[in-house]
């Protein structure tokens, strides 16, 4: 471990030391959890950046309708057949005979 040293006020001061008499750990175990526990938070979106995300995929959604099973299988069949033309036209080319 590495010894550093924090400027702290007093009322953190009591908060840490009471924490740590109320909990029988050294204040410097309380203090690495704190931190630990804040960190983890962090990571978290706030309820502010939530919101505005879910506002953005509800307006995406609006302006993206979903498409009918039929609808993507006959792009697909487009697609494949077209993939299918195009190799036979490779292939035809390529053949030297």
């Amino acid at each position: 471990m590495v010894k550093v040293t924090y400027s702290l006020d007093d009322a953190t001061v009591r908060r840490i030391r009471r924490a740590a008499e109320r909990l029988g750990k050294p204040q410097s175990q309380v203090v690495r959890e704190a931190v630990a526990e804040y960190d983890a938070r962090t990571d978290r979106l706030s309820e502010a950046e939530r919101l505005r995300m879910l506002d953005v995929l509800d307006r995406w959604r609006k302006e993206h309708t979903p498409r009918s099973p039929e609808s993507v299988e006959a792009e697909l069949r487009e697609i494949r057949e077209s993939r299918r033309e195009s190799s036979l036209r490779r292939a035809r080319h390529d053949d030297p005979s």
